[in-house]
């Protein structure tokens, strides 16, 4: 198929209207692809992806992806926008801080809004990033380059990670006066519809936005060799005399 001519994208953006869309700020790990392809699979509320994660996106889906911040922006408002000109995006704190200093990039998104997505259980948070990171399999359909091994350190570093992204988000919102929607991931991963309707009802989306789960091809990663490294790593914080929460 021949590429869209640029007067064929100009009457496409004419005919869908103005657009609108929001920006999924979280840490990794926090169930996020999860949602996002929740979101997707309506076909109304845009397609958010890492859109400002260039080496991702190019070994993921797209090898010509672009590092250029305007042009990441171009992708976000085309590619990652439903037919209505709803549009989404997906961010962690470190993409923020690299993208900002290029770029004022919520100045180039359209009736942006945010929505804050969080883990409580930060101890999973961590052991699924610590394993992440050894592995370098980040969604179960990528191979595994090499077998992690449980290391107490690396998780308590995770850990910390995630709470200053977490942290740096919150001061990002009460710094610009944001009042984000708020979601919980172990409350989108028991009522999926409800958490798509909020966001719906927050973007105002005219109609019903139903999740299509044959389209969500995500799965969990956590398994036994995830709970026995949190049943070692709440022993060895236990014995040092930290005391964990999450």
């Amino acid at each position: 198929m021949a590429p869209r001519s640029f007067l064929g994208n100009f009457l496409a953006q004419f005919q869908r209207g103005p657009q609108k869309g929001y920006a999924i700020c979280t840490a990794p790990r926090s169930g996020s692809n999860y949602l996002c392809q929740l979101l997707t699979s309506t076909g109304k509320l845009g397609a958010p992806l890492e859109y400002f994660n260039g080496s991702s996106r190019r070994v993921l889906d797209d090898p010509t992806y672009p590092d250029a911040p305007r042009k990441q922006i171009a992708k976000i408002k085309t590619t990652g926008s439903s037919p209505n000109g709803i549009y989404g995006v997906k961010l962690f704190t470190y993409q923020h801080e690299q993208i900002s200093a290029n770029i004022t990039w919520t100045d180039n998104l359209p009736d942006l809004h945010f929505i804050s997505l969080i883990r409580h259980d930060l101890i999973g948070q961590a052991i699924s990033w610590s394993r992440a990171k050894q592995t370098g399999q980040y969604r179960a359909s990528q191979p595994v380059n090499r077998v992690p091994q449980y290391d107490a350190d690396h998780i308590l570093a995770q850990l910390d990670e995630i709470r200053h992204e977490y942290a740096a988000w919150e001061t990002y919102f009460e710094k610009n006066s944001i009042r984000p929607l708020r979601l919980v991931y172990e409350q989108v991963q028991a009522s999926p519809q409800s958490a798509v309707d909020s966001i719906a009802e927050y973007l105002r989306v005219d109609g019903p936005c139903r999740i299509e789960l044959s389209r969500v091809t995500v799965e969990r990663q956590s398994d036994s060799i995830s709970a026995a490294w949190r049943t070692q790593f709440e022993t060895d914080m236990a014995n040092t005399g930290m005391i964990i929460r999450g």
